[in-house]
């Protein structure tokens, strides 16, 4: 198993955060010939609030890592 982490640039709450990670991890590696994350995940319109997010994934050597920030 590897570490994910996080790093949350954005307004968003940090459980916020975890959930969308979340809902990215399951679905899978789609990116890089299925070894990464989506590289860019944009999310729209969160918990109802219009606001907008961007969610970047990387690939390191024993872990994911994820940032979001707003867009």
């Amino acid at each position: 198993m590897s570490k994910i982490i996080i790093e949350n640039r954005s307004d968003m709450s940090d459980l916020d955060a975890v959930e969308i990670v979340k809902n990215i991890v399951e679905g899978g590696r789609k990116s890089n010939f299925g070894k990464q994350y989506c590289y860019l995940t944009v999310i729209h319109n969160w918990g109802g609030a219009g606001k907008q997010y961007q969610v970047s994934s990387f690939l390191n050597k024993k872990s994911d890592r994820f940032v979001i920030i707003n867009d």
